[in-house]
């Protein structure tokens, strides 16, 4: 059963988590897709899964790169799977059906905790994955940063 993960980002920002993130799902093999909603958002990510390292970099690309088939990471703003992903990770605000949330071996929402909306969003979508009888899981940054599992649907 897929596992629909919530991050609540509140002291370290998404530019520092999800490179990591997505480097774990490469790790395991996977793809992942990137979901957002501001083209400039996803080219400013672009860019830095592309130096988030000195020694390594993310290999990615976007609609403006073309060959998502090709594409191990898949930065856009569109529904879709273009990659065969099987990883989802959504973010400032971006969303999904419960039917394809429930499709990948895992999807992340990450949401910036400082933000009422953003909140307010993931609150909704909490609910609507628990409505769908998918399993939620809410994770927390700590003051370190580090993340902590809190609550469990179901």
């Amino acid at each position: 059963m897929a596992e629909i993960r919530f991050y609540h980002l509140t002291e370290r920002p998404l530019e520092a988590v999800l490179p990591v993130m997505l480097e774990r799902s490469l790790a395991r093999g996977w793809r992942a897709v990137v979901r957002g909603t501001d083209p400039a958002r996803l080219e400013a990510l672009s860019h830095a899964l592309w130096t988030w390292r000195d020694e390594s970099f993310l290999a990615h690309g976007t609609p403006a790169d073309g060959a998502a088939q090709r594409q191990p990471i898949w930065l856009c703003c569109e529904r879709g799977n273009p990659n065969r992903a099987n990883a989802l990770f959504l973010i400032d605000g971006a969303e999904a059906d419960a039917g394809e949330l429930g499709a990948m071996e895992l999807s992340a929402i990450l949401f910036d905790g400082l933000d009422a909306a953003a909140l307010e969003r993931a609150r909704a979508q909490w609910r609507m994955v628990c409505d769908a009888g998918l399993k939620a899981v809410y994770w927390a940054q700590d003051q370190r940063g580090a993340w902590v599992r809190r609550h469990e649907s179901g």
